[in-house]
């Protein structure tokens, strides 16, 4: 996928949610560079339950939802705007509703998501997304790497 388009479509699905900055933007391009080379992946490798850009599991997709439905209607009604036909639709082909449902899943973790203003260099900055992405999405259980996502967003996104 191109980063370049990639990373407007978010802006705007982010903007639209009233969830925007400029870190979330640069944290779930992250994401999705590690998560499914940006895009390349579909489906998990040798049919696991990952599905879509940011490989979101249904269980997660699901305690998603019910968070946001705790949250009141107004919060509800930003989460599900770009929902479609089915959850297993959305979570493999629509591309608006998997950033709503990423967005979603980093909104609701306590700590601030890493800011460029935080950081002298580029590189340290993107290595502290690359952390968070491990705590809050991938977490320890995870296979992946702080290194691989760094790797990742520097192979796929830059």
């Amino acid at each position: 996928m191109d980063p370049v388009q990639l990373k407007k479509h978010i802006e705007y699905i982010l903007i639209d949610m009233d969830m925007y900055s400029e870190s979330a933007v640069d944290l779930l391009m992250l994401t999705c560079a590690q998560e499914s080379r940006l895009g390349y992946y579909i489906e998990q490798i040798g049919g696991g339950p990952a599905k879509g850009i940011f490989q979101m599991e249904s269980t997660t997709h699901d305690d998603l939802c019910g968070y946001a439905k705790r949250k009141g209607s107004d919060f509800a009604d930003k989460a599900f705007r770009y929902e479609s036909r089915s959850p297993q639709w959305d979570l493999k082909l629509n591309i608006a509703y998997q950033i709503s449902m990423a967005r979603i899943h980093y909104w609701r973790v306590p700590a601030a998501i890493p800011t460029r203003g935080q950081f002298i260099k580029n590189q340290e900055y993107i290595l502290a997304l690359a952390r968070y992405w491990k705590q809050h999405w991938n977490t320890e259980k995870g296979a992946g790497t702080v290194d691989q996502a760094y790797v990742n967003y520097y192979r796929y996104v830059n």
